[in-house]
């Protein structure tokens, strides 16, 4: 086994990936404090060819130092946008028939390996503050609440480690 070279790996310009199909999902950063996390979340969406990600509240937007030490680049070709509030935004998704998942740990919510996403369907996914988490005016308001199953002592995962875990089992769910 050997290792791939960088130009080995079949990367696609910033333009190929603007005109690419993309996964039919959104994510909604609400309230995010740290400006690396904003940019992991920027190249996890890069990676699985996300549709947009929204800045809501305090989240730092492009372009800015602190973000792009980890996006490497990829607040070029993810399409984003800031959104001052964040519940206005949860009303146009829904309006515009996008369902709204919260990834938070809620009374009744749904554990990510039960949830199967609909064909034909976008969703928005909606990751919260770091101490916080997302506004419960959010959660009262999203279409269905996603928690990641968690076994150990913490049940607490950093918000880049859950956006890759809810976006890579988002992205394999509608792959198939």
């Amino acid at each position: 086994m050997r290792k791939l070279k960088n130009s080995e790996l079949g990367r696609k310009t910033v333009e190929e990936f603007k005109q690419t199909e993309k996964t039919p999902i959104i994510v909604v950063l609400d309230n995010i404090r740290s400006l690396n996390n904003v940019g992991s979340v920027f190249r996890t969406s890069d990676a699985f060819l996300i549709e947009k990600v929204y800045l809501c509240g305090i989240t730092a937007t492009p372009p800015n130092k602190e973000i792009h030490k980890t996006a490497l680049g990829s607040t070029e070709s993810v399409d984003w946008e800031y959104v001052e509030n964040t519940m206005e935004l949860v009303e146009k998704l829904k309006a515009d028939n996008v369902k709204v998942l919260s990834i938070e740990q809620a009374e009744n919510s749904t554990m990510l390996d039960m949830f199967t996403p609909k064909p034909n369907q976008k969703y928005a996914v909606v990751f919260g503050n770091e101490v916080k988490g997302v506004q419960q005016e959010v959660v009262s308001a999203s279409d269905i609440c996603i928690e990641i199953p968690q076994l150990g002592t913490k049940h607490s995962l950093n918000i880049s480690v859950s956006c890759g875990v809810v976006l890579w089992d988002l992205f394999t769910k509608m792959k198939h």
